[in-house]
């Protein structure tokens, strides 16, 4: 079910201001009014950020449909958990955060969807010389699965730098725009991310050769 449909059928019955009061109004307002009930007013706020957020999921897909369903996802969670809303912070800044997910989200699972598809290719193709055998795909799995635990473990505000900077190939520029911080944030915040992902990878080397002594 699409977010339209959802929150649409959350306003039924609810009391409504007109939509040409709601477009004059500020994003707080139109927050404070929808967490109200009234029904009009997170439409405006649909329509007022629907283009931006749709920028952001796309430089973060790259995929127009994947964008679009994120933006989709972005709204209807938007629209659920209003009222955990800190009206002290700006809602286009939350949206964006949730667009991001929303976006990650997507592109985690179509990762997930490509492995499997390419590990269910490789079983119905015969071995040859040309296939990597029995061992080098076992190894390339588990070094697979060990990079995802060790994304997984990372402080989400260090895993989403790493994920579009080094698996989407995002720029610095990029990275820091699509996640509303400075260059120079985004450089740290890299820098630290790949720390903790080789320390996490040194253990694990360090595990598997004692483990084999």
């Amino acid at each position: 079910m699409s977010a339209a449909r959802v929150i649409a059928e959350h306003h039924e019955g609810s009391r409504n201001f007109t939509s040409d009061a709601a477009q004059f109004m500020s994003d707080g307002a139109l927050v404070a009014g929808a967490k109200m009930g009234h029904g009009t007013v997170f439409d405006e706020l649909q329509k007022r950020h629907a283009e931006r957020i749709f920028r952001v999921a796309h430089r973060i897909t790259r995929h127009r449909e994947d964008a679009q369903d994120a933006v989709q996802e972005s709204f209807l969670s938007a629209y659920v958990h209003l009222k955990k809303f800190d009206e002290r912070a700006r809602f286009s800044t939350w949206l964006t955060r949730i667009a991001i997910n929303a976006a990650l989200m997507k592109i985690r699972k179509n990762r997930v969807s490509r492995e499997v598809g390419v590990g269910d290719a490789a079983d119905a193709v015969e071995l040859s010389d040309c296939v990597p055998n029995p061992e080098e795909i076992c190894a390339r799995t588990e070094q697979k699965a060990a990079l995802r635990d060790a994304m997984a473990k990372l402080r989400p505000t260090l895993r989403n730098v790493v994920e579009l900077h080094d698996l989407q190939e995002c720029s610095l520029h990029e990275t820091a725009e699509a996640l509303g911080i400075s260059v120079a944030a985004a450089k740290g915040r890299l820098f630290h991310g790949r720390a903790a992902l080789r320390r996490t990878a040194e253990r694990r080397t360090k595990r598997s050769f004692l483990a084999k002594k």
